[in-house]
């Protein structure tokens, strides 16, 4: 990928999307995502991915939606992608957590988080990101089966 400038239209695009991220329920929702919800198995996924009646399905469809569009926003041209992988960890950090379970997941739902692998997979600093995030999982997935983390 070649470096080019970001613009200061990217530069609004990405302080949006920050603002965004800062929304009181958002908030709640990345909180839970990032730090409580490590379904060991498809199947534990698939009971709170699956059921809107789950009380936390309406959370997780809202921030790996976010993250989705974000990545869009990306594959589409509309947000220089040096940038947005520049300020912008969670996504990746969403794909790393779901990574060993990412085939029984697409095999119910063939578009999860698929936005977010195509920016990895099209662009290198994305590439790079995302390999550091997955070894970091790798250790917590690790320190949490050990029960050296909490959950």
């Amino acid at each position: 990928m070649e470096r080019m400038l970001a613009t200061p239209a990217d530069a609004e695009i990405i302080l949006k999307l920050y603002e965004l991220r800062t929304e009181a329920v958002m908030r709640q929702a990345r909180a839970w995502i990032a730090g409580e919800f490590w379904p060991a198995t498809a199947e534990e996924f698939f009971r709170v991915a699956l059921d809107p009646a789950e009380s936390h399905n309406a959370w997780f469809r809202q921030v790996t939606s976010y993250w989705e569009m974000a990545a869009a926003l990306v594959l589409h041209g509309a947000v220089s992608a040096e940038l947005f992988v520049d300020c912008n960890g969670e996504g990746f950090f969403l794909l790393a957590k779901f990574a060993p379970l990412l085939e029984p997941i697409r095999e119910k739902i063939p578009n999860f988080l698929v936005k977010t692998s195509e920016v990895v997979s099209r662009f290198s600093a994305a590439t790079q990101r995302y390999e550091t995030t997955l070894k970091g999982m790798e250790a917590r997935r690790a320190a949490l089966a050990s029960g050296d983390a909490p959950a």
